[in-house]
């Protein structure tokens, strides 16, 4: 399975009972990866950070859950596929997680245009969150969606400063009703740059 390709196929898909053989050794690699593409933001954030090896798993589990066959195929790489980094951008899944679905909620109804203050910061410099098209990420009364998906657009310049470990590197949340940063360790930043082309 190609690790820099950048879009899953039908060909990349295996059948349910050949998946089912060899789930438990993918979802346990995809536990060893998530590790160093993992950070949590503040107490109720937590970033995955996406990459084709992750986007495949999540298909593979879809049709796996819902036996849609391949008219559901098309629909799950249609979703998926958008989310795996083209080489000038990472991208992730961002989520909201409180248990407590009341707590849950006023936060979130505190959140509106949250993605306006979510960067990658390199040194001084932010580079700014972008939502994935086509998802709806905030309600009409104003309420921020639990789950957001972001792609972080990168220049050559960026790429270089973000591969460069004297530059300090974390992931910031600057909205007045939620704001906390994380630091991007060496062991992610080197796992993360292999995202760029």
């Amino acid at each position: 399975m190609p690790r820099n390709s950048r879009e899953i196929t039908a060909e990349d898909i295996m059948g349910l009972e050949d998946y089912e053989q060899i789930r438990a050794e993918k979802r346990e690699e995809n536990l060893l990866r998530k590790r160093f593409r993992r950070i949590a933001v503040g107490p109720h954030v937590t970033v995955y950070f996406e990459s084709w090896d992750t986007m495949w798993l999540q298909v593979q589990e879809m049709l796996r859950i819902e036996k849609g066959g391949e008219e559901q195929l098309v629909d799950e790489l249609q979703a998926y596929n958008p989310m795996i980094p083209d080489g000038d951008e990472l991208t992730c899944t961002l989520m909201f997680e409180i248990e407590d679905p009341g707590r849950r909620d006023a936060l979130l109804h505190q959140l509106g245009g949250v993605i306006d203050h979510i960067h990658l910061v390199i040194d001084s410099e932010k580079i700014g969150a972008m939502p994935e098209q086509d998802v709806d990420r905030e309600s009409d009364s104003g309420k921020a969606s639990s789950v957001l998906f972001l792609h972080f657009p990168f220049t050559a310049e960026q790429k270089a400063k973000f591969r460069d470990p004297a530059n300090r590197l974390f992931f910031q949340i600057d909205h007045p009703a939620y704001g906390h940063a994380a630091i991007i360790g060496e062991e992610m930043r080197n796992e993360l740059a292999k995202d760029f082309a």
